[in-house]
């Protein structure tokens, strides 16, 4: 009886094994979190670890491809520009904003990465919170004082509290993702209704605190 042909394993260009071993590290990191071996991510990638390490010589270079891959891939530079729009009213920058930018995140790698980052230390969780900071509560908390015509942040700088209020907020909408990815309590696939309502509650409230901060 002859013998079945045994079919040949496409061989992949550099290019292509780079994605494909940065890929499968997504869905292992997020499996697992950062304590995740490379040994193991070898062998589900069915290749050595040393031709791992050829493509990544450390495992911090890994981390740092699968943070370039989930997080600043999925930045949009519009929406630094969107956010700063006056020709707009704010709460309809804030809601497209928000409806993309969870389009874009609400995802179980995305999730589950941060997550995991923070709670294993990884430095890189740092640089995204610095990344929200910078481009997305800075710019809330600059276009709400403009909206009411508070003082420009170049003549007063955005304070402490004001910058809680905005973390607050964000951080709300983020915790949605949270329970569904994390907790698993959220069977729910859109939140459209949800994300406005919190817009609509942070706008109501925190021109009045804002307000009353300077004041002092």
């Amino acid at each position: 009886m002859p013998r079945a042909k045994t079919q040949k394993r496409k061989r992949l260009s550099r290019d292509e094994r780079e994605q494909q071993i940065v890929d499968e590290a997504v869905r292992y990191f997020a499996e697992v979190g950062f304590g995740g071996q490379t040994r193991e991510l070898a062998r589900r990638l069915g290749i050595s670890q040393s031709l791992l390490f050829r493509y990544f010589p450390t495992k911090d270079d890994i981390v740092k491809r699968v943070y370039e891959e989930v997080y600043l891939r999925r930045w949009r530079p519009e929406w630094e520009d969107l956010l700063s729009d006056r020709s707009r009213p704010l709460a309809d920058r804030l809601n497209q904003f928000y409806h993309e930018y969870t389009d874009a995140i609400f995802e179980f790698e995305w999730v589950r990465i941060l997550v995991f980052s923070g709670i294993k230390g990884v430095t890189l969780y740092q640089q995204y919170l610095k990344l929200i900071h910078d481009k997305v509560l800075d710019r809330i908390c600059t276009e709400l004082r403009a909206e009411h015509n508070f003082p420009d942040p170049i003549k007063k700088p955005i304070t402490v509290r004001e910058t809680d209020l905005a973390w607050n907020f964000h951080g709300g909408i983020f915790y949605i993702a949270i329970r569904k990815f994390i907790y698993g309590a959220e069977k729910r696939e859109n939140f459209d209704a949800a994300i406005k309502d919190s817009i609509a509650v942070f706008l109501a409230g925190a021109p009045t605190v804002f307000k009353s901060i300077l004041k002092k």
